[in-house]
């Protein structure tokens, strides 16, 4: 039997620091860990204005498992989207390029899609048996936030933001153009329009560390989400058929 097709996306904006190590760690683990899988990382980037695409470049000449997509707009959600769209692998993924949740998890996500008849996979910082570290704030805005998630949407995820997740190629190829957005609240987007429609989610718990330099402006990003999520309640409203049960 051929294995099956694996592509992970690692969403990029002016990351020189971190690309590289991030690849070759990511790299060492898949060949370690991931080998019943015909395995490829793809770095997204998206309008880095320094030397993050000639990086990519370079890694991609250098291993053959690893490819680049340049975009000239800046977003995440717009990368990951591209990238979700224009592969056929069997199952796509994605990690932030700090790797700040533990890869042990990884597996499980896959296997889920692969062998479990999900959907949809993600990793969640607030079920039981998960391992988190970070600062105060960040803990009561990340549970904030999932708490409004909860009431305004009324989702049973427990973790819509944690930046790792997957999906079968055939799910995101479907849901992917669904989803408005085009910077961080991909994440939530993508989890309540699949599971409004009746998606299979997997969720399990993970290890997260906090990256104490990360770019998220969090006040900025709190506004749009808030923004975000009462575009999708008054989408669920007045728009039902695109949060029609299909499944």
């Amino acid at each position: 039997m051929a294995k099956k097709s694996l592509q992970v996306v690692i969403p990029v904006y002016n990351e020189e620091k971190d690309i590289e190590n991030c690849v070759i760690k990511l790299r060492e683990f898949l060949s370690e860990y991931m080998n019943k899988y015909d395995w490829n990382i793809a770095i997204a980037n998206n309008a880095s204005t320094d030397r993050t695409l000639d990086i990519a470049k370079r890694l991609s000449k250098k291993y053959k498992d690893v490819s680049y997509i340049n975009l000239e707009q800046k977003g995440r959600g717009r990368a990951l989207r591209k990238a979700w769209t224009e592969t056929d692998a069997d199952i796509v993924s994605y990690m932030d390029v700090d790797l700040s949740t533990d890869l042990e998890a990884f597996p499980l996500l896959a296997e889920a899609l692969a062998f479990r008849g999900y959907d949809v996979a993600t990793g969640s910082r607030l079920m039981a048996g998960s391992r988190t570290k970070r600062s105060l704030k960040r803990s009561i805005l990340s549970k904030g936030y999932n708490f409004l998630v909860k009431l305004m949407l009324g989702t049973k995820i427990t973790d819509v933001q944690c930046g790792f997740k997957a999906a079968t190629g055939k799910a995101a190829r479907e849901l992917a153009p669904l989803i408005k957005d085009n910077n961080w609240f991909f994440d939530t987007e993508l989890l309540i329009i699949a599971e409004k429609r009746g998606y299979r989610i997997f969720e399990t718990p993970v290890t997260w560390d906090e990256d104490l330099h990360s770019k998220v402006k969090i006040f900025s990003t709190v506004y749009h989400y808030m923004r975000d999520m009462l575009r999708l309640r008054m989408e669920m409203i007045f728009k039902k058929e695109k949060y029609k049960k299909i499944r």
